[in-house]
């Protein structure tokens, strides 16, 4: 149980004396590859568990290291962060999707591209969104009906989709969001191949899977180019993030170009409508095991919002709905593992590290770490409320990331999350479908195998909609 008095004290786990970190030897040739493909989050679990804070294992002749010790890890993101570049080898596979938007580019023009999407997600901006996302929560509940069996996970695919898409261009692309979110069921199922694929297979390799990528990168290509040059033809700028963008200047004046608008709008559609997905998916899952949780939840939703739509205004006052949110990130963040390199020869952790190594850092080993987190494996929103999140250590929670790189859409994420949740639960409750578990897969984001099936019923209880 994590001390509140004195949390460093936790930090620390045996100290080796060996120059290099301990780890699993493996197979001869593959090392821990088979393992590590088979099942991500168990492997990391384990070795974090057995092996302490630094870890290296080898995945085909590669040398990793897994690193679980929040100091080091602020070292690595904050601190000296210009000596832990973003590992490249998943992202070169992914630069015709990206390009050189804000999840792969780096260095100055990085710095230079994060100054001027920073407006986009200013406050004032957020207020502009909100009531498309209430809007889209009320459409979406709306289609529902009391007593079926949903795939809740599906649902927010499409709602989070729709709202990006209106957040992104400001006007009805009904029948452009049905193109763009078929096509990104194919680049995410191609994605997820890759995460875990040890070597480098260029795109113009015609395997199946890289045919349907093209072909679906292409089709949102054609749509995203389509609506920039129809925003140029317009005389007044709109409310919206891609207005936003067009707007922005750097210091002497400059503008993004067409392509680069393209890529950070296909990084926001992509980044951001699927982890508000994914946030709320294993969310209602989780409220669909804990009805416990579900009526704290709705009576807060019932005092606060009672019998009208969610507002902005109402977001810093639902606290449990907030607290609800971070639980549920804590258990199943979004993003599993983040990737970091070194630089140059460095040390970690007393472990001497060799330039290019590849650094993994899970926020699903970091958060369910009994050192900081009470009954880690257990659902309780309620463990927020007397400030944790001040008194645990940095980055022993870090659903978005952290340093420099942290996810520039985080407020975006939990408005948007708090305000679909109370929207969606103001009218329904979520009872689970089965007792089996539902199982995470950590491709490139963390998604529940086989979707979020739930028996939706009709709030009676608080409930305006009743």
């Amino acid at each position: 149980m994590l001390q509140d008095s004195n949390p460093a004290s936790h930090l620390d786990r045996p100290v080796h004396t060996d120059a290099s970190p301990p780890g699993p030897k493996g197979w001869p040739l593959l090392g821990s590859l088979i393992g590590f493909a088979r099942d991500p989050l168990g492997f990391l679990t384990a070795c974090s568990r057995q092996y302490g804070d630094v870890v290296a294992f080898r995945t085909a002749g590669q040398l990793m290291l897994v690193l679980t010790c929040p100091r080091e890890i602020e070292r690595v993101l904050v601190k000296e962060h210009q000596n832990f570049p973003k590992n490249e080898h998943f992202w070169r596979q992914v630069t015709a999707l990206f390009g050189n938007g804000l999840l792969t580019s780096k260095g100055t023009f990085w710095q230079r591209q994060r100054r001027l999407a920073a407006p986009a997600f200013a406050g004032p901006m957020l207020a502009s969104y909100a009531d498309a996302m209430v809007h889209e929560s009320m459409l979406t509940a709306e289609g529902w009906r009391a007593g079926e069996v949903r795939d809740v996970h599906a649902d927010m695919m499409a709602l989070s989709l729709r709202i990006a898409a209106k957040a992104l261009f400001g006007t009805e692309v009904e029948e452009d969001v049905l193109v763009i979110d078929d096509a990104l069921n194919n680049i995410l199922a191609e994605l997820a191949s890759r995460v875990v694929r040890p070597i480098l297979i260029p795109d113009a390799v015609p395997l199946p899977g890289h045919v349907r990528y093209r072909r679906a990168l292409c089709r949102i290509d054609w749509i995203v180019a389509r609506i920039i040059n129809e925003r140029r033809t317009l005389s007044a700028a709109g409310h919206d993030f891609l207005s936003a963008l067009m707007g922005a200047r750097d210091e002497d004046g400059t503008a993004m170009s067409d392509r680069q608008l393209r890529d950070e709008v296909i990084t926001f559609l992509l980044a951001g409508h699927e982890t508000t997905a994914l946030v709320l998916s294993w969310t209602i899952h989780l409220l669909s095991r804990h009805p416990e949780v579900d009526r704290v939840l709705a009576a807060e939703i019932g005092e606060i919002v009672v019998q009208r739509a969610a507002a902005i205004d109402d977001v810093p006052r639902l606290r449990f709905a907030e607290h609800t949110i971070t639980e549920s990130m804590r258990l199943y963040p979004p993003a599993w593992a983040v990737g970091r390199e070194a630089r140059c020869d460095c040390q970690i952790g007393g472990f001497d590290v060799r330039p290019g190594t590849p650094i993994l850092i899970s926020p699903w080993v970091l958060h369910r770490d009994p050192r900081f987190f009470d009954e880690p494996e257990a659902f309780r929103p309620e463990r927020w409320h007397q400030g944790l999140a001040q008194r645990l250590p940095r980055f022993a929670y870090m659903p978005f990331g952290g340093g420099p790189r942290i996810c520039i859409g985080n407020r975006f994420a939990m408005i948007e999350a708090v305000l679909i949740l109370t929207t969606l639960v103001q009218r329904f409750r979520f009872v689970a479908d089965t007792n089996e578990p539902v199982v995470p897969i950590p491709s490139m984001t963390l998604r529940p195998r086989g979707g979020v099936r739930v028996i939706i019923e009709r709030r009676e209880i608080n409930s305006p909609y009743g």
